[in-house]
């Protein structure tokens, strides 16, 4: 998913559920406002506060692309359906100058 498509669906009101599965500093530092932290390790250990619904539509993101990948695999081994990857991962959301919360 496109950052500017996350921002613009969450001002309306329909936001995906946003996993960042970056580290706990990583994510302090700042996060997508709402994001879940969920670090690629517990959702391996299935220790992450995740959506009980399978078909809820998750955005997943780190700082530059593997971990979320992994996690994305993860997900989907665990039986989501409706995972994407934020395109440009964090990097790309601080560089265009995106909301951060901490």
């Amino acid at each position: 998913m496109q950052a500017r498509e996350l921002v613009r669906r969450t001002k309306v009101g329909t936001p995906p559920s946003v996993v960042d599965v970056r580290s706990g500093f990583e994510f302090q530092s700042g996060h997508i406002p709402g994001a879940v932290h969920a670090p690629t390790w517990k959702i391996l250990l299935k220790m992450a506060s995740l959506p009980e619904d399978k078909t809820a539509e998750l955005v997943v993101t780190c700082e530059q692309g593997p971990r979320a990948q992994m996690a994305q695999g993860i997900l989907n081994m665990y039986g989501y359906r409706n995972v994407t990857l934020l395109e440009g991962h964090m990097a790309g959301w601080r560089n265009a100058g995106l909301p951060l919360e901490t």
